[in-house]
């Protein structure tokens, strides 16, 4: 569900609503005039030549004629650096304390007057005029960051700055958030701004929802990931390199970060994929665990009106046997948009009808704006403003804009307090007995027919303790309301693991739950743009998301909904949702060859439920996407890392989703060694690509050679499906058992396999050869 432009809200409310978005969106305009000082003359400034260096634990700082830089390799391997002062702390993505430094990196002089530090992982080098050079310890060079430029308002004020970076010529672009246009970025603009694209979007589209200064950069080299610790608005402009021919010279990849403010400060980490993550998580926070229903199928719509169409539609599933966990409420079953509340004459009895649907393993969702209508009497808005919850202008007053409620006050979710108050207010949700939560409209976004359709940018926040205004506090609102929403239901219910998922958030907000695509476009290039979604988001260390299966805005044809429902029950969060104008997504409502088909997804994909919750576990520990590009394993093949149409589950599957109308054939590119249709049977060997089946009843899945895959047996129990290694070659596998949805530890299993006498053996590789295995064995395919 969104806020979408002026033109629909009013056909959707009337002439009111509209003319109040515009009065609201004069004001912003005024707002921001008056009190946001013009920039006027600037003076551009460069950091000169160094002048000296004060070594320090980690690394030093290192002054220049007009700036200083302090870098430092910390504790498992990241550097960071920040100039001006600039240190890695206070930060919204940093989980906790920064790491310490690494007291064995030390900096010392180097050639032509510049400084380096050497450490175990990564070699920087900082030159005499202010270049930062990442290199691997042989001295191959990961980013060059040339000395940076920034302009200083001559009457006082924040600085914007200028940033470019060089990288390998053969370098591949990746992250920065949710990209439509993706996964691998490729020349133009990127917009560092959270926003709501009005209405559905497609791969052209951008900005988006979520956007992060996080680039993840795969070459021959390596693999780093560098993060711009800047919640300001900004804009990446990226250029890949080009390799030159014969005697030619290499043409570097170029990034170009423009930012309006805030501090200039980075922190990379190289490595393999795996370990980048595992670094990036450290950093940012370990992914929230969702709990074990959330990775079934869930549906919602916006426009189910009434709980006897809730109930329908339940009974619709059940009746035809077809598994769903979750339900989810939009705005529709508030009293009149009203943030916590319920019609009464819509929904007479929730709590009730979460019971019954409980009875039937289906969870009740509910939707939550951020927007709280400014009505004297509203015990919300009454306890918000006694509390000092709201965001204010510059001059003390509460900001105010339209939005679905009407006339809203915001919290500012940024102020410690404000999060305590907010998340208290979710027991009226758990009272009602729903089980989970999902934000949106929380960029924020507003009604307005012109500009940013969000709040003014000089509106004040707390920014928790440190003070600052809306330009700084835009891109991280939903990653704190996030946090306010997860620390809240954490402390109603502390013996159960939150779900919450969130349309906008920053840089670690998988410490809070999840995200979706928002209202993606029906047709071809949305179903396309939901995969990039979801693969980007993954490397940018947020693995649990999913698209709004069939498309938001649209009417699919059966086809398209078949493919998109196909593609859906590979992904972490795999939803059904559509506007209320857009028409129906249940699956039986495109014909019973669609149904049938979507019965085999969803069986399926709840077989496949002991092995999805091992990934849900894997990435709370390691920080690994469940959803991996196909170089994941391999990033120096280069054909890998330009193919997008395909994504690994985990280490054991390949899923090869169809993204083109009228296909039931399609070209499938295979990473080293051997792979098995799991729909055939059929061995093939990779690297290489191979011609496969894709009829309507299900997409090509491969599933790699010697991997054990935990699934869900015919009695319920857990099995081990086994995919026979070649012979001489061996492989394995992970289990994480789920003892339900509290906070038990995990208990990590690991098995090998092998071929041995033409018979494939399965050893737990944690227990010795003679501990037994525990779990009934099915092997697939053949040994040879």
């Amino acid at each position: 569900m969104n806020g979408d432009d002026l033109m629909r809200s009013v056909k959707a409310a009337g002439s009111v609503r509209g003319l109040r978005a515009i009065r609201a969106a004069l004001r912003r305009r005024r707002a921001d005039a008056r009190d946001l000082p013009a920039r006027g003359r600037e003076r551009a400034r460069v950091p000169g030549t160094v002048t000296e260096a004060e070594p320090r634990p980690g690394g030093g700082v290192v002054r220049f004629a007009r700036a200083e830089l302090e870098v430092r390799v910390a504790a498992g391997g990241a550097v960071f650096w920040g100039w001006g002062g600039a240190g890695p702390e206070p930060s919204y993505a940093v989980s906790g304390r920064a790491p310490g430094p690494d007291p064995r990196a030390v900096l010392e002089p180097d050639k032509d007057g510049g400084w380096r530090i050497v450490s175990e992982r990564l070699t920087v080098v900082v030159s005499r005029y202010g270049a930062v050079q990442v290199c691997t310890p042989g001295g191959v060079v990961l980013r060059r960051e040339l000395p940076p430029r920034w302009w200083e308002p001559a009457g006082g004020g924040p600085a914007r700055w200028l940033q470019r970076s060089e990288v390998p010529a053969d370098a591949r672009f990746f992250g920065l958030g949710g990209r439509a246009n993706g996964p691998r970025l490729r020349d133009g603009t990127y917009r560092l701004w959270n926003t709501d694209p009005g209405g559905g979007f497609g791969p052209g589209d951008d900005p988006l929802y979520i956007t992060m200064p996080v680039q993840l950069v795969v070459a021959d080299a390596g693999t780093h990931l560098a993060f711009y610790d800047n919640t300001w608005d900004g804009r990446v402009v990226l250029r890949e390199g080009e390799e030159g021919a014969g005697s030619g010279h290499d043409r570097p990849g170029a990034s170009e970060l423009r930012m309006e403010g805030g501090p200039l400060r980075c922190w990379v980490m190289a490595g393999t994929p795996s370990r980048v993550l595992q670094g990036w998580s450290a950093l940012t926070g370990a992914p929230a665990l969702p709990p074990s229903w959330a990775l079934g199928p869930q549906h919602a719509r916006w426009g189910f009106g009434t709980e006897r169409e809730v109930r329908r539609i339940v009974g619709g599933y059940t009746g035809r046997g077809l598994p769903l966990t979750a339900l989810h409420l939009d705005i529709d079953h508030y009293d009149d948009h009203r943030v916590f509340t319920v019609d009464p004459a819509a929904f007479p009895d929730v709590p009730r009808l979460a019971k019954d649907l409980a009875e039937d393993g289906v969870r009740l969702v509910s939707i939550v704006d951020p927007g709280v209508r400014a009505q004297a009497g509203s015990a919300v808005y009454e306890s918000g403003r006694a509390a000092g919850a709201f965001v204010k202008d510059a001059h003390g007053r509460e900001v105010r804009a339209e939005v679905w409620p009407g006339e809203c006050a915001f919290p500012d979710f940024t102020d410690p307090r404000t999060r305590a108050w907010w998340g208290a207010l979710y027991r009226e949700r758990l009272d009602q007995g729903f089980a989970g939560v999902w934000h949106d409209m929380n960029e924020p976004v507003t009604f307005a027919p012109f500009g940013d359709r969000t709040l003014p940018r000089s509106a004040r926040h707390d920014l928790d303790g440190q003070g600052g205004d809306h330009r700084e506090g835009h891109n991280v609102y939903g990653l704190c309301m996030a946090r306010a929403g997860y620390e809240g239901l954490r402390q109603l219910r502390p013996g159960e693991r939150p779900f919450l998922f969130s349309r906008s958030g920053w840089a670690g907000m998988q410490r809070y739950g999840g995200t979706w695509s928002g209202d993606v476009s029906t047709g071809w290039p949305g179903l396309r743009a939901s995969l990039s979604l979801v693969l980007g988001l993954g490397l940018c260390g947020v693995p649990y998301s999913g698209p709004d299966v069939g498309g938001f805005t649209g009417s699919p044809s059966p086809e398209l909904y078949l493919r998109w429902f196909q593609l859906g029950a590979w992904l972490p969060l795999f939803r059904t949702h559509a506007a209320k104008w857009a028409g129906r997504r249940e699956p039986w409502e495109f014909g019973p060859e669609v149904l049938e088909a979507a019965r085999s997804a969803l069986a399926e994909r709840q077989r496949l439920h002991p092995y999805f919750m091992t990934l849900a576990q894997l990435a709370r520990l390691t920080g690994a996407p469940y959803v991996r590009p196909l170089w994941w394993s391999a990033p120096g093949d280069r054909a890998l890392r330009d193919c997008e149409d395909s994504f690994l589950l985990g280490d054991a599957l390949l899923v090869a989703p169809v993204l083109e109308h009228a296909a039931d054939r399609r070209a499938v590119r295979l990473p080293r060694g051997r792979w098995y249709d799991t729909a055939t049977g059929q061995a093939h060997e990779g690297p290489g690509q191979v011609l496969l089946d894709a009829p309507l009843s299900h997409v090509p899945v491969l599933a790699r050679a010697g991997s054990v895959i935990p699934v869900r047996g015919a009695d319920g129990g857990l099995e081990l499906e086994v995919w026979a290694p070649a012979t001489g070659r061996t492989g394995g596998g992970i289990v994480v058992r789920d003892a339900g949805d509290g906070w038990e530890r995990a208990r990590v299993e690991r098995f090998s396999t092998r071929v041995e006498n033409g018979r494939v053996v399965v050893e737990r590789a944690d227990g010795g050869p003679d501990a037994e295995v525990g779990y009934p064995v099915r092997v697939r395919g053949g040994a040879r």
